[in-house]
């Protein structure tokens, strides 16, 4: 396989305040910045998912940013593939590569190595599934999927739809457990894995002032702006949380003080599913608070530390 090459991770859930610290570490250590968010994909979508500033785009490299249109769908697989090749140029020109994210499957598959079923689509039974799911809703794919795949169905968000969708094509058109087949290979990095953590009170407070300055930076205008361009509610993409709230306002479905919080009790629990994926008793992640004064200057010194032990592998 070769030499396993170094890359740093900076996980934590949401507006913990990664990509502060990942752009200041990035400026000493002359490193370059990969995503690890399933959101940041999007073009278009800029201000409802906390994307860099084009300034902070500016002062660093960043990958795996505004790659995708918001129809076009990036499997797991699309990701690893990209993440990847993101992560082998950064060290071919002689620079350290930094993952910074929140989506944890996104994280781990990059991390521990996972490989997802290789089965191709199935164009007639997924069509199938997905009529059920606009017929019956998600929900009910949900639970069909808890039949037939526990654990699957464990892993997955109910409201995640594509997912819960693929996880039922491969076990039903293959006749194995779609759990049973996602194996996970030898980690391809040597990894330093850094945690961001805060209290949760205080974690929720800068929730809400971030939702808040999406609003007043015109987050509503973006979305009107999405849906004049033709891009259905129903994308993936669009049924993020926030946007598909949003959605609903400008339907006049709900009001917009409605829409606010439930976005607001929607990112709480996204925010305590992100704690599954970076549990604080997690051996390989050393854990950081974000308040801190030193935070920067401790992670900086954590990550040479960890250049000195593997300089032949940068």
């Amino acid at each position: 396989m070769g030499k396993r090459l170094a890359l740093v991770a900076i996980i934590g859930p949401t507006a913990v305040g990664k990509t502060e610290l990942a752009i200041q570490l990035a400026e000493r250590l002359g490193a370059e910045l990969v995503s690890a968010d399933s959101r940041l994909l999007y073009r278009g979508m800029d201000i409802g998912t906390a994307k860099p500033s084009p300034q902070d785009l500016a002062r660093i490299p960043h990958h795996l940013i505004d790659v995708a249109n918001p129809e076009e769908t990036w499997s797991l697989a699309v990701f690893q593939r990209a993440a990847a090749e993101a992560i082998s140029q950064i060290h071919s020109r002689g620079r350290l590569p930094i993952l910074v994210g929140g989506t944890g499957q996104y994280l781990r598959a990059i991390l521990d190595g996972w490989a997802p079923p290789r089965l191709a689509p199935q164009p007639q039974l997924r069509a199938s599934l997905a009529a059920w799911a606009e017929e019956l809703g998600g929900k009910q794919l949900h639970r069909r999927l808890a039949v037939v795949d526990p654990t699957a169905a464990q892993d997955i968000d109910a409201r995640n739809v594509r997912r819960t969708l693929r996880a039922l094509e491969v076990t039903l058109a293959s006749g194995r457990r779609f759990s049973e087949q996602r194996g996970r290979a030898k980690p391809p990095y040597r990894v330093l894995q850094l945690g961001l953590s805060r209290p949760r009170l205080e974690l929720y407070a800068r929730i809400d002032t971030r939702i808040q300055a999406m609003l007043d930076a015109g987050w509503l205008d973006e979305v009107k702006t999405l849906l004049a361009k033709g891009y259905a509610p129903s994308l993936p993409s669009l049924s993020a949380i926030g946007y598909a709230q949003m959605i609903s306002h400008l339907r006049e479905e709900i009001a917009l003080e409605e829409a606010i919080t439930e976005i607001r009790r929607k990112t709480r629990i996204f925010v305590r599913r992100q704690a599954a994926w970076f549990k604080p008793n997690d051996p390989r992640i050393h854990w950081l608070e974000a308040a801190d004064p030193q935070v920067v200057d401790k992670a900086e010194a954590m990550i040479k530390g960890f250049i000195a032990e593997n300089k032949e592998y940068i």
